[in-house]
């Protein structure tokens, strides 16, 4: 008798150690309104330096794009970091209640994790963007000087589709099962 009292007690206090997850939850949330801060700034600032730009100034239109577009990317980091606070709370705390008030449609989205297996493909679908966002920044100032820039330029582009293609085919795959 006592000892099924005390095997009771030790799985509730082990039940209840889930709840230090909160932690990451509640940080990854915060990082995530940090980040669409951050690239708000960012758009805005860019925006704000096209307005003041005069029409014969292409010298600095480039840079104003890779701006934006660094911006962007902030977001998809934010857009990571919110997907990745709510699947640890899904996964280990408990469903949110919001989301599943509304109808079926409303709750198959990104933000549905059911599994630690669709957590990791819903971020690696974000980090992909995120790759390609950044992949982008880069070659919008790259000047091609030689046959080999050509050439990596020519490969990074083709490994970029070549992942994105990948991860839709396996998508595509796990839903038809």
């Amino acid at each position: 008798m006592a000892a099924r009292w005390i095997e009771r007690r030790f799985e509730r206090l082990i039940w209840k150690f889930r709840l230090i997850s909160i932690v990451p939850v509640v940080l990854s949330l915060l990082g995530s309104v940090g980040c669409f801060v951050i690239g708000s700034v960012e758009v805005l600032s860019a925006f704000l330096v096209i307005l003041r730009m005069p029409f014969s100034a292409k010298s600095i239109a480039a840079k104003t794009i890779a701006q934006m577009v660094g911006g962007v990317d902030y977001f998809v980091i934010g857009i990571a970091l919110l997907i990745f606070g709510y699947g640890i709370y899904e996964l280990v705390i408990s469903d949110l209640d919001p989301r599943l008030e509304g109808g079926a449609e409303q709750h198959t989205n990104i933000l549905s994790v059911n599994s630690l297996q669709s957590l990791k493909n819903n971020l690696s679908n974000v980090i992909v963007v995120g790759l390609i966002v950044a992949a982008f920044k880069k070659t919008i100032g790259f000047e091609v000087s030689s046959a080999t820039d050509l050439l990596a330029l020519c490969g990074s582009v083709a490994l970029l589709a070549l992942s994105a293609w990948l991860i839709v085919r396996s998508h595509g795959r796990d839903h038809k099962t």
